[in-house]
């Protein structure tokens, strides 16, 4: 419960008040409440198939909760369960040879693994993947030839690694690899070779942001903000230089940075003459009635964080190599 007792950071605050008042209009009133509201924020849980989850499920539908995705076409395995109410399902804690049965997380976290649409036999990456909920997500989807998971940030890598041994049995590992490269030069190492890439890019988390330990932390992260599409746009173009041609990429932040999102992706749209945006418009369509998008968002979908629809900030995109 320590996160309840964290105050909003004012300093981040009144930034936020400049800036997305000007970016998303009067929809920033509500996002504001929701955020800085951490006792209305909802929670998702993700079963783990490579266990046996059926009283698991009996249990949450007794909670309340109901599957997430079931209006849309996805894999069955994918099992995610929501609950319209406030609240967070207990965390399972990591024990060494015993795998949990699911992962709790951000219901728009899932948005990127459905987009990215990976299928058995694939060879996927997963650019910046600590600390693995979507690497998670995406084994429980398919089942790829190969599943790089990479994360640059060392203590974060443990922490992915220890996600990994929590949730893949053994017999399952030895199509998945890590690796604590910079990701700005997989696409050097590994030109054409993957069919699908996700890049989950180091951003402004406007939640974690919001509650800042201190004012000079927080100043310092917002001074450090504008280099961060500089950043991402980087990553991006190693991962279309990894990607096959006819291979496919997702970009995703848990921002509402337009800088960080739409931007990136125009910048990426307009220097490189070998991807083409994927309209993921039908996405947001079947599940308007558990999500709300914001309106207009230039190649992607932006989730909003709304009352009784707390998920986000998600920002999603996909660009095909052609």
């Amino acid at each position: 419960m320590g996160r309840l007792q964290k105050q909003v950071c004012r300093f981040v605050l009144d930034y936020f008040d400049r800036t997305y008042t000007r970016e998303i209009g009067n929809a920033w009133s509500t996002v504001r409440e929701v955020l800085s509201t951490p006792e209305c924020w909802q929670y998702a849980v993700l079963l783990n198939n490579f266990t046996s989850t059926w009283a698991l499920e009996s249990q949450l539908h007794m909670k309340g909760y109901h599957l997430l995705f079931q209006e849309i076409i996805c894999p069955q395995t994918l099992k995610c369960f929501v609950n319209g109410n406030p609240g967070k399902f207990p965390s399972q804690r990591h024990r060494t040879g015993k795998l949990k049965e699911y992962y709790v997380l951000n219901a728009a976290s899932l948005l990127p693994v459905l987009a990215l649409d990976v299928r058995d036999g694939e060879n996927v990456l997963d650019m910046c993947a600590a600390p693995g909920g979507k690497s998670i997500g995406l084994l429980q989807c398919s089942t790829p030839a190969r599943l790089h998971c990479n994360e640059p940030d060392l203590p974060r890598s443990r922490w992915l690694k220890q996600t990994l041994e929590s949730f893949v049995p053994e017999t399952e590992m030895n199509h998945i690899f890590s690796t604590e490269l910079d990701g700005r030069l997989l696409g050097k190492f590994h030109s054409g070779f993957y069919d699908k890439v996700l890049v989950d890019a180091p951003c402004s988390n406007d939640r974690s942001w919001l509650f800042s330990s201190d004012a000079q932390q927080a100043a310092a992260r917002i001074s450090q903000r504008k280099n961060l599409p500089v950043l991402q746009a980087e990553l991006l173009r190693s991962a279309v230089e990894v990607l096959r041609p006819g291979g496919s990429l997702v970009y995703s932040t848990c921002t509402l940075s337009r800088a960080e999102n739409s931007d990136v992706i125009s910048n990426i749209l307009n220097s490189c003459s070998n991807v083409v945006a994927v309209d993921l418009s039908s996405t947001a369509r079947a599940l308007a009635h558990e999500f709300s998008f914001a309106p207009g968002v230039p190649h992607g979908l932006l989730v909003l964080p709304d009352a009784g629809k707390s998920w986000g900030p998600m920002f999603v995109a996909k660009l095909l190599k052609v």
